[in-house]
């Protein structure tokens, strides 16, 4: 790379004297012969002292001598700038533009050509152009920015760089603010209102700035912050630069984290993404998360991206939570821990909002308000979630119970999906040990399982046979409440409706504050029936350790007999008045034995 800057000014200083000899005073020999970055240019003394005050106290230091060459080191431009800077000084005309006015500047900062050594010098000049052309246009202004990229920190010192960054800011809100009148209009009440469906047209300069260095892109977007401009613009322009920068980035280099430019470009990105919500749509965030994990960007950056991403990730679809694991070859195929964090920013969003009074706590868990509907759609995609990571011989049971257990008891009204997942991770996990089964079946509310799934439950033999049993037991008090429905009278049906009450759909016939006493009535009633039904299953419990005793003593047929028998003398409905609740009751207890019989044939 150095090399070919070398050749760049050995041509540009050859082009340079080709050029210095076709307007300089050919009849006047050259006194002074000026070195900068290469290029040579035979002179003459009395034009340069006449505007540049630092070739003029050269001299002068060495008048005694008779300098007659002069090396001017480090000149801002090099070669190209003092070329015009001594045009200027032979009073040769020549053209200040956008390309060449930051040069300009800075040449005649370093060449101290300014008012003190002569009116109307090059520093004056260059500074009109800047505030009469420069900060009246916002692509000017970027073509300026792009040339200070090379002649930082001078150019900042000379303010040219604050001077542009706040034209393109104030240019950017005004022609935004132009833009939103042009989007008002009446509505058929005859009140004034914002259309937000027409196409914003105050946003054109996103493609202009992605030009810019990041560095300098930072200090625009600040700037732009500062005056107002919309986050919805603000996310627009930083999703079109991170796809101009990060494209370019190639696969081996960004898996070797060799790549620090790309990173630079991600943490400050992230940095000036806005508060607002929805400024940027999550897939992007998503994007950048990536990005973020594959460069090793800063935890600051990554943990940033995480919360963002919990605050909407009821927005968020599968592929989007499927990141890929890039840090160990063994480790799992996606980064689990990423997403765990960020269930957890959610779950801890949503424990804020709802902690209200009892009824605001009413409000905020009815089914039609946003954070129990975020709910329900976050337990949705997180079950679709461990249902694809689960066939991952690598995934752990801790990895994969701690994702299933982030969110709250109360999200998951239908355990379906869970108890899908947790499936299919039995099937490919066959070495589990029985005590980690029984942890992973714990996590399913058998319950709450559909008619189809709690049938799929009941025939899984992948499933511990205490899961099995459960489910047959809710099977079997599922069949007697229908059953025991149908036959209802008509005094019966307000008892039918409290159920359903209870069961998540609100009574559009009460009122909100009859419901939630009926709600709270309802619940204690089924904290009552759930102490009893969990004093019933201990008392099962107590039979199965009795049934594995018994057969290690004897695998006769009578055992599955007597153990019919023990089944039989147990209550689980309790007793009942109503009619045909004798025959439902005979033919699940006959349904039972043949389960648990066909569970006992497996085990012997």
């Amino acid at each position: 790379m150095d090399i070919k800057q070398q050749q760049q000014q050995l041509s540009l200083a050859k082009s340079s004297r080709q050029r210095c000899n076709e307007w300089i005073f050919r009849d006047v020999p050259s006194d002074i012969t000026i070195d900068v970055s290469g290029g040579t240019f035979a002179l003459h003394k009395f034009p340069l002292v006449s505007r540049s005050g630092r070739i003029r106290k050269l001299i002068a230091e060495h008048r005694d001598s008779d300098i007659s060459r002069v090396e001017l080191l480090n000149l801002p431009g090099g070669a190209e700038s003092f070329e015009l800077a001594a045009k200027f000084c032979y009073g040769i005309n020549f053209e200040i533009t956008s390309a060449n006015v930051a040069q300009l500047c800075c040449a005649s900062d370093y060449l101290e050509m300014t008012g003190e050594f002569s009116k109307d010098n090059l520093g004056s000049r260059a500074e009109e152009y800047i505030d009469s052309i420069v900060c009246k246009n916002l692509e000017v202004c970027v073509e300026v920015l792009q040339q200070c990229e090379n002649l930082l920190p001078l150019a900042d010192e000379l303010k040219i760089v604050s001077r542009c960054i706040d034209a393109i800011a104030s240019k950017a809100c005004a022609e935004q603010i132009a833009s939103s009148f042009s989007r008002l209009e009446y509505s058929s009440s005859g009140r004034l209102h914002m259309n937000r469906q027409a196409k914003c047209e105050g946003d054109w300069w996103i493609e202009d700035l992605s030009v810019l260095r990041i560095d300098l892109y930072q200090r625009v977007m600040m700037a732009m912050k500062c005056r107002g401009v919309r986050p919805e613009s603000i996310g627009a322009s930083l999703i079109n630069y991170a796809q101009k920068e990060l494209t370019k980035t190639k696969v081996d280099l960004v898996a070797a984290g060799s790549n620090g430019h790309e990173r630079h470009v991600v943490e400050t990105i992230v940095s000036l993404l806005p508060v607002e919500k929805l400024a940027v749509p999550i897939n992007f965030l998503f994007g950048l998360l990536r990005s973020a994990v594959m460069l090793d960007c800063s935890v600051g950056s990554r943990l940033d991206l995480e919360r963002r991403i919990g605050s909407q990730l009821d927005i968020a679809a599968l592929d989007d939570l499927l990141i890929p694991s890039f840090r160990h070859a063994g480790d799992t195929l996606f980064d689990v821990d990423t997403v765990h964090r960020i269930l957890v920013n959610f779950s801890q969003q949503d424990d804020s909002e709802d902690d209200m009074d009892d009824a605001s706590v009413f409000e905020s868990d009815s089914p039609h308000s946003p954070s129990q509907t975020a709910l329900y759609k976050v337990a949705k995609l997180v079950d679709n979630y461990l249902a694809e990571i689960a066939p991952d011989a690598n995934l752990k049971l801790s990895k994969f119970m701690v994702i299933a257990e982030t969110l709250p008891a109360h999200a998951r009204t239908v355990h379906d999906g869970l108890y899908r997942a947790i499936d299919i991770y039995l099937k490919a996990h066959q070495n589990l040990s029985d005590s980690d089964k029984k942890k992973l079946s714990k996590l399913i509310d058998f319950q709450k399982l559909s008619q189809e799934a709690g049938a799929h439950a009941a025939q899984n033999e992948r499933l511990p046979l205490q899961s099995i049993v459960q489910v047959l037991y809710f099977e079997q008090l599922r069949l007697r409440n229908n059953l025991s429905c149908s036959y209802a009278d008509e005094e019966q049906k307000p008892v039918h409706h409290s159920w359903r009450i209870s069961s998540g759909a609100l009574s559009a016939a009460m009122s909100p504050r009859d419901n939630y006493a009926s709600l709270r009535r309802e619940n204690r009633e089924l904290k009552l029936e759930l102490a009893r039904l969990r004093m019933r299953l201990n008392d099962l419990e107590k039979e199965h350790v009795c049934m594995k005793r018994d057969m290690e003593k004897s695998h006769s047929r009578k055992f599955m007999t007597s153990f019919s028998r023990k089944i039989g003398k147990l209550s689980f409905f309790g007793h009942t008045s109503s009619r045909g609740s004798s025959s439902p009751s005979k033919h699940s207890y006959r349904t039972d034995s043949k389960v648990i019989e066909r569970t006992c044939a497996s085990t012997d």
